[in-house]
């Protein structure tokens, strides 16, 4: 698949047929996330891969927007490392980077995704931090469910030239 088709097929992707996610294709989603663009390419982020069962059980237990964490072989949580970043704030963008980097390499190989975010919401910071024992210069960004999906759903065209100025600003 090309990268555009990738790009423009891509969805969120909450229901998993529970195969397994081999090592070859995780290691391909955590290349394309680790080359990302990055802030002064201080490249800050970390990646906490979630294959037991029982930890994928609990996350919908801290985040409510995580509970296709049950049916899913694997989870990534994406980390931003204060004591890797040059320019202070700038990993919060970088890791995104990272993560829209993996969401489309797992469309391109076949496989799904979705992104629920972690940060910047408090309580969801403090579980995951509580839940995996980060220390202080590690905050939990966004957790990342892989899986086999179960169907793909068609493209959607989000194109809105609405949202679109040229040389000023003219919208509201």
């Amino acid at each position: 698949m090309d990268a555009l088709e990738a790009i423009h097929t891509r969805r969120s992707i909450r229901t998993f047929d529970g195969e397994p996610v081999s090592p070859g294709q995780l290691e391909t989603l955590l290349r394309a996330a680790m080359a990302a663009p990055s802030a002064g390419n201080a490249q800050p982020w970390r990646f906490l891969v979630i294959t037991d069962r029982a930890i994928l059980d609990k996350i919908p237990d801290i985040h409510p927007y995580a509970a296709m964490a049950r049916t899913a072989p694997i989870g990534i949580l994406v980390l931003g490392d204060a004591s890797l970043e040059k320019y202070p704030g700038y990993w919060v963008l970088d890791c995104a980077a990272a993560i829209q980097n993996m969401l489309v390499a797992a469309r391109a190989t076949g496989l799904g995704a979705v992104w629920t975010g972690v940060y910047p919401t408090p309580e969801r910071v403090a579980a995951f931090s509580k839940m995996f024992a980060l220390p202080g210069h590690i905050t939990p960004h966004s957790f990342v469910v892989v899986g086999h999906p179960v169907q793909y759903p068609g493209p959607v065209d989000r194109f809105n030239p609405a949202r679109i100025d040229e040389n000023a600003f003219v919208g509201k």
